[in-house]
């Protein structure tokens, strides 16, 4: 991202909520013991396993097990935050946790998706600017590497 200052003050301002609770959660697993790493212009911590990725503004976190396609999709949540602002929470977050939590429940229910998870608008368009801004799931430009914040 060649513009990265005007990523975090639109983080640190518009995008301020989600940031904010990104800040929180990741201070408190920081204080855990989980270290954070860094993938392009965001921070984020691995913890459990096959469960994908959550996106909180600058930082998100995400399973051990998942592909390099998660750090992608979840950064580019992070982009949709610098342009959502405060309306992040209502147009994207919480209805792709409501979202994640049905297709889960069906799942184990026996149920198979008609649909593939990003085919409504914010899921398909977090991953195409994510693949914009920081590279293909097949071929990164960017790997994700451990560093402390």
């Amino acid at each position: 991202m060649k513009k990265t200052w005007l990523f975090y003050l639109l983080s640190c301002t518009w995008g301020l909520p989600m940031t904010l609770c990104g800040a929180l959660v990741i201070g408190i697993l920081r204080l855990c013991g989980h270290p954070v790493r860094r993938f392009g212009v965001c921070r984020y911590i691995e913890i459990g396993e096959r469960w994908g990725g959550l996106e909180l503004g600058i930082f998100f976190l995400k399973d051990r097990t998942s592909s390099a396609h998660i750090c992608i999709h979840e950064s580019g949540h992070a982009v949709q935050n610098i342009l959502y602002g405060p309306l992040m929470p209502f147009l994207v977050s919480i209805p792709s946790a409501i979202r994640y939590h049905i297709r889960r429940i069906a799942i184990r229910r026996g149920y198979r998706p008609r649909r593939h998870y990003e085919d409504i608008w914010f899921e398909r368009q977090a991953t195409a600017w994510g693949i914009k801004y920081f590279g293909n799931p097949e071929q990164p430009r960017e790997q994700s590497s451990p560093h402390s914040v």
